[in-house]
């Protein structure tokens, strides 16, 4: 119990403690802050109270405007602040409960705030993880008989993607433009993308790097992995299909990827650890990891276009569906001596399961446009239009409790006139 009231299925309970950056009207300076309720707890206010062995002397790292240099303690730093943060808010503790100056200094509401990109986002990584997506797509394009290419069982595929394009929740994303070849019997033409989809990701950011040409062990994967945010990749489908051979994904991609401003912990996440999934073939040996890190989070999509009075949820789907975890997506990605570094942010790829309702695209929900997506009262889309907003959310269910993450969401706006 905290001395902060909590009200139930909070996403941000004693249990989850999620770290971001914010600001306010009155005080417009980039400040860490930690969720708890409605309120957010200012960490340069009460820096001066992490006095334990791995923080005492890096304090400075909460009067920061990022995050990247709290990542790059590393896990026992973030263990340390975790357990001190329960305790400082816990109903138990006196220290901030009871001084009122200091709380008054410390606590603003969530209501009041504005939310910034948490991190310094260095390089961003897009893996394609899920079986189900890739075997969708695959049978969309390619037929049942060549659904998963001949690697994708072998190691996690990726991408590196556009960190300038990475926006936080609530930014507006612009309908993209670009070539597209609609009919494969005539050239291709220039406009609006007409085929906007959106991509149902989690996402993890890096503490410590590794030095270049000194790769991440799976073994140790663990301690530079700091937390996880909700992601919608947005997609021009038909940019993407016209441009993607030879080298893959470009300006289909590039315009746009929205996150969640609150990073939620691994350790807020242990308790709802689950068995990693079976992999048939057995990876390779630098692959292999028999330490359970797949997660039980339950995940969201809903739509709220122009003229509809509350979002219609078309996704139900969970982060247990991935193939690769995020272990053996960094130990894959730093195995060539690639280095990684404070703040760089990987994503999952599309979150697909086994049924329907668990498809994270439109391109899946609709088969490539053959189906109409139903959401309610005389509505429906097969892709995006001008004016949707697209929510996000995703939470783990404890025993009384909720770990949730906020929102991942953005409205599309018209497309901008091209030269």
């Amino acid at each position: 119990m905290s001395f902060i009231q909590i009200e139930e299925n909070s996403n941000f309970p004693l249990q989850n403690l999620p770290y971001g950056v914010f600001s306010t009207e009155e005080k417009p300076r980039h400040r860490i802050g930690v969720a708890i309720g409605d309120q957010v707890l200012d960490l340069s206010a009460i820096k001066h109270l992490f006095s334990g062995p791995a923080l005492s002397k890096h304090q400075d790292v909460f009067d920061q405007p990022a995050l990247n240099d709290f990542m790059g303690l590393g896990h026992e730093a973030w263990k340390e602040a975790r357990m001190f943060l329960q305790k400082l808010l816990s109903a138990s503790e006196p220290t901030l409960r009871d001084n009122s100056e200091l709380r008054k200094r410390a606590f603003v509401p969530q209501a009041s705030t504005i939310m910034h990109l948490p991190a310094k986002i260095g390089d961003y990584t897009d893996f394609y993880s899920s079986r189900e997506h890739a075997t969708n797509v695959g049978i969309m394009f390619r037929g049942k008989e060549n659904a998963l290419m001949p690697n994708w069982l072998h190691l996690p595929v990726g991408y590196h993607g556009r960190a300038s394009s990475v926006v936080v929740s609530g930014t507006p994303i612009q309908r993209p433009v670009g070539q597209m070849r609609p009919d494969d019997a005539k050239p291709p033409v220039f406009g609006a993308c007409k085929l906007l989809d959106i991509e149902l990701e989690m996402a993890f950011f890096v503490g410590p790097g590794n030095k270049l040409g000194e790769p991440i062990p799976i073994n140790k994967a663990h301690e530079h992995i700091f937390g996880m945010v909700l992601m919608n990749d947005w997609s021009a489908r038909d940019i993407q299909k016209w441009e993607y051979v030879p080298l893959g994904p470009f300006l289909g991609k590039s315009f746009g990827t929205t996150i969640s401003p609150w990073v939620v912990t691994m350790e807020a996440l242990m308790p709802f650890v689950l068995p990693n999934p079976v992999q048939v073939p057995k990876p390779l040996p630098y692959l292999c990891d028999e330490e359970p890190y797949a997660f039980d989070i339950n995940l969201f999509v809903a739509i709220k276009g122009e003229g509809m009075s509350n979002p219609a949820t078309i996704c139900k789907s969970n982060f247990k569906y991935m193939y690769w975890t995020m272990k053996q997506q960094l130990a894959h990605h730093s195995i060539n001596g690639c280095n990684l570094r404070p703040g760089d942010l990987l994503a999952s790829g599309t979150i697909s399961g086994p049924d329907p309702e668990n498809f994270g695209s439109m391109l899946e929900m609709s088969w490539k446009g053959t189906k109409v997506i139903d959401l309610g009262n005389g509505h429906s889309r097969k892709f995006l239009q001008d004016g949707d907003e697209v929510i996000i959310t995703g939470h783990c269910q404890g025993n009384g409790y909720r770990v949730g993450f906020g929102q991942c969401s953005g409205k599309v706006l018209p497309a901008i006139s091209a030269p």
